[in-house]
């Protein structure tokens, strides 16, 4: 009788939400309390319900922590709170700025670069950045379950040339660990993939994601690891992201960064700078600076291509080499990232 009670006590704790999982389900998702909290003024009210109506709010606890309340400006607060700019009709941006809808040779699949393909691995994010370029993404149609993942699975195997899966959303780390152990499984038995690369944003917004059973699959597996985390401002690295980041170097992971040059938030020098610098602080590398994606709702965040252009001529004077993140644009149709 004993070990029938321990028995259903383990499966009881393996089918309950783990720690990040709780603190997703209570993620802020409306703008009203997002303002109450930050004792921001009900006048802004109005146009962030405009902005969540066509993007829907998504902010969890241990992020809120880091922006300043009573700061309409904070850089945090900016990329997270939805404004009336959203309904705009802006010539030139689109729903599909990247155009990968021309790219799914199977649900889920997105493979536009030689050597190497996407995978959504999950359709949803602990966060909803307001400058995403996926906010219009059609993720009902590429949400496969595991019979439906097979089609992809069977395209890898079938091209040798691919070296590189790389796990993206929404967020990859979404996903419960039962499914990503499943699915990095599936992928380390094609033995011409070298590595397994993940996108992700969740290690920043909730640090807690980086637990026990994430580490367990991610070090088990044969292939090289790279994280890639997104994040755009120093004030976003807290001593849990850094605590975070260092659980997942032990792991065995390689980590970098990606950012996206956004007016208000990080278009100055010192912004930029302060970024490199925690980064590296925080055991990540800069990588990749991304000029902005024309998407459709967010082009109050564009910074001209000249201006990026100035902005890292003048970042050269401040960081060493290593540190300089490279500028880039995303053109639908090159084969790679087109350096600026």
């Amino acid at each position: 009788m004993q070990e029938n009670i321990i028995i259903t006590a383990n499966q009881a704790a393996a089918q309950s939400p783990s720690a990040w999982q709780r603190q997703l389900s209570h993620a802020i998702r409306d703008p009203a309390t997002l303002c109450e909290r930050l004792g921001l003024s009900q006048a802004w009210l109005a146009d962030a319900h405009a902005g969540h109506q066509l993007f829907e709010i998504c902010v969890p606890e241990a992020y809120l922590a880091r922006i300043v309340p009573n700061e309409p400006n904070d850089p945090l607060l900016l990329q997270v709170l939805p404004t009336g700019d959203e309904a705009d009709a802006t010539p030139g941006y689109v729903t599909d700025p990247l155009e990968e809808a021309d790219h799914r040779p199977a649900k889920g699949l997105i493979h536009k670069y030689a050597n190497r393909v996407l995978l959504i691995a999950s359709p949803t994010c602990a966060i909803n950045c307001r400058y995403c370029f996926r906010r219009h993404f059609p993720y009902s149609e590429n949400s496969p379950s595991r019979v439906q993942w097979q089609e992809a699975l069977d395209y890898l195997r079938a091209d040798t040339s691919i070296h590189e899966a790389i796990l993206s959303g929404g967020d990859p780390l979404a996903a419960s660990d039962r499914q990503l152990a499943w699915l990095v499984e599936q992928l380390e038995s094609i033995s011409h993939l070298k590595r397994l690369r993940i996108h992700t944003r969740l290690p920043v917004v909730i640090p807690d994601r980086v637990n026990e059973a994430l580490l367990g699959w991610l070090s088990s597996t044969r292939l090289q690891k790279v994280v890639v985390l997104h994040i755009n401002h120093a004030n976003e690295i807290d001593q849990a992201v850094v605590d975070a980041c260092t659980r997942l170097k032990q792991a065995g992971v390689t980590l970098l960064n990606q950012s996206v040059l956004l007016r208000g938030i990080n278009d100055s020098v010192p912004a930029l700078a302060a970024l490199s610098e925690r980064l590296f602080e925080a055991g990540i590398l800069p990588y990749y600076l991304h000029v902005f994606d024309p998407v459709q709702g967010a082009a109050h965040f564009d910074v001209p291509d000249q201006e990026a252009k100035a902005l890292v001529t003048q970042l050269l004077e401040h960081l060493p080499g290593f540190l300089m993140p490279r500028l880039v644009r995303e053109v639908p149709g090159k084969a790679s990232k087109t350096p600026l």
